[in-house]
Parts: C-alpha cells; structure tokens; sequence
C-alpha cells in the first residue's frame, strides 16, 4: 500500500477540485486512503459485502450479559429472515448480506445467505479454562479467511453477533495494549451499575487466571471468542486481497487489533465506520491512531455502524471520479 508517487498525484487532484483545500475535511483522507487500499487513482467500489460472524460465549454463565445466551441464536434467525437492523440497512445500500456460523449453540436448517462453519458449539467459560484451544483459534481465522475469500467484490463490512462478545472484547484490549480492564469494560446489551460492576470483576478474574496469556493468539485462546476469531482471519485475508475493510464497532475492533499485532499491515486498508458507546472502542480507536467516520452514539453491534458509513465512502470515491477540477470547469482557483 505504500506508493508514494500515488499518494502525491491523488492528493494533487482532490486538492484541485472546485473547492477550498481542504473543504471536504475527513471526506479527503478517506478517498485518499481508498485509492491506496486499490493502489489506482480513482477508486471504485464493487459488490460489497456485510459479513456477520455469530457464536456463542461460555462466560455468559457467569452473569455478565443482560441478555440470556440464546439470544444469539434468535438473532442469527432474524438477520436470515430480514428483521434485524443490519438487514434493513444492509438492504438500503445494496449490501449483500451473509451470515456466518462460526459457534453458535443451535444448529441452524440451510438458508441462502447462512454459512454453516461452526467449529465449536460456542467457547468454554474462560472463568474456569481458556474460551479456546489454539487448535479451535486456528480453525476459527480458516473460516473467516475461506468465507472473504468466496465471495465477490472488493469490499467487505465487518459485523459480529454473540451474547457476551463484549467482555471478550474488553479483555482482548486490556490485554493487549496493557490498558486497565475497568477502563475497558462497558455496559454491552445494557447492564445496569451494579450489574456492570459484576462484569468487571468477572473479567478482572479471568484476566488473572490467564494472566500467561499475552502474544495474540494466546489471548484470543484465553478470551474467545469464535467469531471474534473468524473476524481476525476475514481481515487477514481480505488485507491480502487488498479489499476495502470496513469496521464496525468494539467487537471488530478487537478482532482488528489481534490482526494488527499479527500483520502490522492490515491496518491501513481498514476503514473505522464509527465510535460507539462502549467507553473501551474510544480508547481502543485511540490506541491504533485512527479516527472514525461517524459518532451517532450506537452500541448495536451486528455491523449496524459499517452499514450506515457504507455511503461516506461511496461518496468520496464519487467526489474524486466526477468532480470537476478548477482548470476543467473553468473556475479560478485560490488567489496567489
């Protein structure tokens, strides 16, 4: 991704553009990078797809969620027949949707946009041993690397669904980039105050038990879970594809940093669509140095966020292809 001679020419144009330089703000910086991610001068976005990866979490038993497990489950089944939020908005931007099956409990009958990869019937409660083994976390990133590799197009929005994801979440970046877990941990499906104590310190039990757990792999083994997995091997493969990588919210965000500590390089060709509520995804942002494209104060999950920037970048590859130059429209540029 690194072409310097591209990065100057793209940057000459989008400064010459019948505009005050600068005037689109953060709408530059994105057609900019995506033009590097394709490594061409005008970039375009083709059949992009919305990746739901959804696996249950062993350490629900420990309370930390106010929703009961089975949730995950019923919302795969309402994202299959088209009510769930990803699937409204998936549907207005023409995303097509597929759904992954990376863990969860229930088995599911075939549906055209279901893939069944289920490498476990959800992870063990990492309260009481690692979520997984390194074998199941090797086989959760072939899954997330065989479904992107399937599919079409040139872009791919990254979303998630597993009751408990966002404790695996917050003690995979605690972990990894030393932050405290009280400082990482947020109310996920809703926790009231006493019941998000609770949760933190669950999760400041786990990360004690596991205190070994430190390189990458080791602590997505120790934290789970399955999809979070999956979403670490769908960003590997779709970087080495050089797809447009588009990422949702904490969850995603956690699966990015571990394919970040694994490939450094996985990073720029990742677009961060919003910050949510979660007060651990500001910091984790914060962390890796990038700044999201909208802040609408949404802690949904399910790549609800992905979808709803989706038109920021169709705009910018548009504003780069057909907006006119000052020399082209005949308009007087900026005065000496």
């Amino acid at each position: 991704m690194h072409d310097p001679a591209l990065a100057v020419r793209v940057q000459h144009a989008i400064d010459h553009k019948t505009k005050p330089l600068g005037a689109l703000g953060q709408l530059e910086a994105l057609a900019l990078q995506l033009a590097l991610i394709q490594g061409r001068d005008l970039p375009q976005l083709v059949q992009p797809q919305m990746v739901v990866f959804a696996a249950d979490h062993g350490l629900t038993a420990r309370g930390i969620s106010a929703y009961p497990a089975d949730v995950t489950a019923q919302m795969v089944l309402n994202f299959l027949a088209g009510g769930a939020a990803v699937s409204v908005l998936a549907r207005q931007h023409g995303l097509a949707l597929t759904v992954v099956d990376a863990g969860v409990r229930q088995d599911f009958e075939p549906h055209p946009q279901l893939r069944r990869c289920k490498v476990a019937p959800g992870t063990a409660d990492a309260s009481q041993a690692r979520a997984m083994s390194l074998s199941q976390v090797a086989q959760a990133i072939a899954v997330g690397r065989d479904v992107i590799a399937s599919l079409p197009g040139n872009a791919v929005l990254l979303g998630e669904m597993g009751i408990g994801n966002t404790s695996a979440s917050a003690m995979l970046v605690a972990r990894l980039t030393g932050l405290p877990i009280e400082t990482c941990t947020g109310r996920g499906t809703g926790l009231d105050d006493a019941a998000l104590v609770r949760k933190t310190a669950v999760l400041a039990e786990v990360l004690a038990r596991h205190a070994d757990a430190v390189e990458p792999l080791a602590a997505l083994a120790a934290f789970g879970g399955l999809e979070i997995a999956a979403l670490v091997g769908a960003v590997l493969e779709a970087a080495a594809q050089r797809r447009v990588i588009v990422v949702d919210g904490y969850i995603v965000g956690a699966a990015v940093l571990v394919a970040q500590r694994l490939r450094p390089a996985v990073l720029p060709r990742c677009v961060f669509a919003h910050r949510s509520q979660e007060p651990g995804h500001r910091l984790l942002l914060e962390h890796l140095g990038v700044r999201p494209l909208i802040d609408l104060d949404l802690r949904l999950g399910e790549g609800s966020g992905a979808a709803l920037a989706w038109p920021l970048l169709e705009s910018a590859c548009r504003f780069l292809a057909e907006m006119a130059s000052f020399e082209s429209a005949g308009v007087s540029g900026p005065a000496p």
